[in-house]
């Protein structure tokens, strides 16, 4: 089985009650639409999650997201392979935790999904003002951007599902964000990007995470706390 759901930002306890309520193996699939959190304190603190995750019978495909760093900028030991035809990021140590590379078009029986991760931090100056963790490679860069595209090119603007992080600006949740920020000052590159990539695209479904709350709208499915079944 193939599942889905929201940021954790390295808690995992609900992923580990749904393993023990539906028995998983390593043959299952979890895919967490960015801030896993796996990635994110660059030193024992992640490696230790690791071990833990290790030991949870399911695999974890991880899209990048703004809360963690990318796996090829941590200090872990990453490597490339192929998986379901598509490129990822892993360690042999751990080989159940893997982590997706944008652009890359991965295989789900037969149903083909892009990872395109990435987000701007609203949080950014108030975690800079107080010594904590950000990183300036949260959002996509023109590279990432263009082998996207050339992806997507590739595949005449045709693929069953988006694993993102955030989303289109049409599909926003702007109900749910904060009344304490100006909006105006929040940078929507990228998801004036997607929009731009969304109205070309041919596709059945779009997932992502980043605003911490459970909707859909129209073919968009925005994931928090809700584990899903891909494709339902």
């Amino acid at each position: 089985m193939i599942y889905l759901t929201g940021d954790t930002h390295g808690y995992f306890e609900k992923v580990e009650a749904f393993c023990e309520m539906y028995e998983t193996t390593e043959e299952d699939i979890l895919i967490i639409l960015g801030d896993a959190g796996i990635n994110y304190y660059l030193d024992q603190r992640d490696r230790t999650l690791k071990e833990s995750l290790y030991q949870m019978p399911i695999t974890l495909l991880c899209i990048h997201g703004n809360h963690e760093e990318r796996p090829e900028e941590s200090n872990g030991d990453y490597e490339e392979k192929t998986w379901h035809e598509g490129k990822v990021y892993y360690e042999e140590e751990y080989p159940n935790l893997l982590f997706a590379i944008d652009g890359e078009i991965y295989d789900f029986d037969g149903k083909k999904a892009i990872a395109i991760g990435g987000a701007y931090s609203i949080d950014k100056f108030f975690r800079l003002e107080n010594n904590e963790l950000w990183f300036p490679s949260e959002q996509p860069n023109a590279l990432i951007k263009d082998k996207v595209e050339k992806k997507l090119e590739s595949v005449n603007w045709k693929v069953d599902y988006v694993l993102s992080h955030t989303g289109p600006l049409r599909y926003l949740p702007e109900y749910a964000f904060s009344d304490n920020i100006d909006e105006s000052t929040i940078d929507k590159s990228t998801e004036k990007w997607l929009s731009k990539i969304e109205k070309k695209l041919d596709y059945e479904n779009w997932y992502f995470g980043h605003f911490h709350i459970d909707s859909d709208v129209g073919k968009a499915f925005i994931l928090y706390e809700e584990i899903v079944e891909l494709g339902e």
